[in-house]
């Protein structure tokens, strides 16, 4: 099994509040993470309907059938036994670590959590893991990587087909999750849009443009992003805000939680297909970018992370904040070092007090330069 780093971090709030609650996308870990933890306790799925039924028409009869100390998995199905449970945990508030709840998306039940467990819960969110998680990903090539993406089952099943795993996860994640979060009338719309948004990863979002293209009002665009963020299948890079005196671009960046999937969005089936493919750099990104949002989630920590372009031009790919300290990122796809990559980077240290460690992160060998630049290889990326 995969250690998960977030382990530590379920633990220690399993120690300190009545209430868990581990929010992430389908297929990210949060059942074997959960169970692994606390094999002893209850387990009930509110996938399944029979089980959905009694904890909505009768829940003391549900809690009788499945005693806390409890795993409730997927309780988004039924957001209102929060209520339920914040009841239970009142009649005993010294009990710790009684309800160890999971789920995949997230608009109502995250509002019904902070409503009903306010101060009875500790929130964390699981992702697919992060590349140290894996081992570096054991040797494997970059453009394999690329399609094969993050998920568990994939590394845990090395021989499983990668495109295929990711044809069948949206088409059931358009299924079941969409039509339950949004009366979305014309699904096939709404795949076209997701597929174009892949194909603008690492640019700044245009929600007229979108609109344009997909054809929807760019009203829709702006509810279907927050759609696909709310189940942690995307999340927005925010623009930097620095003491630097230029106008900056204001508008986010898109990226995907999981690469692999978003080179299956892309029509992208074999490394090879990579290795000719003109967004395998944007994809590549994606890959440094989203290993280190997920880093953060998994060490319980705010994300802190943003980009910085000007209307001008100038441009970081990632500002890695952490207190007063700022880390700026360059990001390249390529395996051999250029000089004129470290050239944003050299300037913006120069302009921003609290500059620590700027970082070229590429596919080539780790390099040490004299003024404190380094170039890391993007299986040693990390904090």
């Amino acid at each position: 099994m995969i250690q998960r780093e977030l382990q530590h971090q379920v633990s220690k709030a399993a120690a300190n509040y009545p209430s868990v609650t581990i929010f992430g996308p389908r297929q990210s870990g949060k059942t074997t993470l959960a169970k692994s933890l606390f094999p002893d306790y209850s387990y009930a799925n509110l996938e399944d309907g029979e089980t959905r039924n009694l904890a909505i028409t009768d829940y003391k009869a549900f809690f009788v059938r499945f005693p806390p100390p409890i795993v409730i998995d997927e309780v988004q199905k039924v957001p209102e036994i929060a209520s339920a449970i914040q009841v239970l945990i009142d009649g005993n508030r010294s009990a710790k670590g009684q309800f160890i709840l999971t789920g995949s998306h997230q608009p109502r039940l995250a509002q019904t959590v902070s409503q009903s467990l306010a101060g009875r819960t500790s929130v964390l969110t699981l992702y697919p893991p992060h590349i140290a998680e894996l081992g570096g990903a054991g040797g494997m090539p970059t453009d394999e990587l690329l399609c094969r993406g993050f998920m568990p089952e994939l590394h845990a099943e090395p021989g499983r087909d990668a495109y295929d795993y990711h044809r069948n996860y949206f088409a059931l994640y358009v299924e079941r999750d969409v039509r339950q979060m949004v009366n979305v009338k014309d699904l096939i719309a709404f795949e076209r849009f997701v597929r174009l948004l892949a194909g603008r990863i690492g640019q700044v979002v245009n929600m007229q443009g979108l609109a344009g293209e997909t054809g929807i009002s760019a009203t829709t665009v702006s509810q279907w992003i927050s759609i696909l963020e709310a189940s942690f299948l995307v999340f927005r890079l925010p623009p930097h805000f620095s003491n630097i005196s230029k106008r900056l671009v204001k508008s986010p960046k898109i990226y995907f939680a999981d690469v692999g999937l978003a080179a299956y969005l892309l029509g992208i089936e074999t490394p090879s297909q990579m290795t000719r493919d003109p967004l395998r750099g944007h994809l590549f990104e994606n890959m440094v970018v989203a290993d280190a949002w997920k880093r953060r989630a998994h060490a319980g920590r705010e994300p802190n992370l943003s980009f910085l372009r000007t209307e001008k031009g100038f441009e970081i790919d990632l500002i890695m904040e952490s207190g007063r300290d700022v880390r700026p990122v360059e990001i390249k796809s390529a395996m051999t070092w250029r000089n004129e990559f470290a050239s944003a980077l050299r300037r913006y240290a120069d302009e921003t007090p609290g500059c620590v460690r700027p970082t070229v992160v590429y596919d080539g060998g780790e390099i040490r330069f004299s003024d404190g630049l380094a170039a890391l290889n993007f299986r040693d990326f990390g904090e």
